[in-house]
């Protein structure tokens, strides 16, 4: 005897995703964990000039890198100087885009880390402020309906209602980027 799933409608007790509707936080830790990984990318290649430029001091690393440039350039078959300095500057970057390399993989386990504890408190954050909102949201709803149908001395009240809550706005969290507009 086989037994299988029920496929029926009738039966289904997984909530209709058109009735339930969440507000999406916007935090994921993939981002957090991508943008420390592209601060420490830059940052090994800001240590990688700096040491190219402390071990150009003597002229050794030019002169290796530059024979190996006209040695690259003179297998081509039209070879000039100009070729031959793209062949170093690109041979240069290349060692410069290495390090960077391996200073960021030296660094994952700790974007990794840090990537998840900034994603934790910047969904914390952003969850309070979702739900901060959802009710603002509310209170304005049924501050509005109480107006349509009150008298004056109600909106009077209403109205100093009105003004605490914008006093006591919920405050966008701080990681978030406005664009005032002049």
């Amino acid at each position: 005897m086989r037994i299988s799933s029920i496929n029926n409608n009738l039966y289904s007790f997984k909530a209709n995703p058109s009735q339930v509707q969440e507000p999406k936080n916007p935090i994921s830790k993939k981002g957090e964990k991508a943008k420390l990984a592209t601060a420490t990318f830059l940052g090994g290649l800001g240590l990688g000039v700096r040491l190219l430029a402390e071990l150009a001091d003597g002229d050794f690393v030019f002169n290796h890198v530059g024979k190996k440039a006209e040695k690259i350039a003179s297998k081509q078959k039209h070879s000039s100087p100009l070729k031959t300095a793209g062949i170093f500057l690109g041979l240069l970057l290349m060692g410069l885009g290495a390090f960077a390399a391996i200073y960021t993989i030296f660094f994952i386990p700790k974007i990794n880390y840090n990537g998840n504890v900034n994603a934790f408190k910047k969904s914390k954050e952003m969850d309070v402020y979702i739900k901060g909102n959802e009710t603002e949201k509310e209170l304005y709803t049924q501050m509005n309906e109480k107006a349509k149908d009150a008298n004056e001395e109600e909106k009077a009240k209403l109205k100093e209602q009105y003004l605490q809550m914008q006093m006591a706005k919920n405050k966008v969290p701080d990681f978030i980027k406005l664009n005032k507009k002049p």
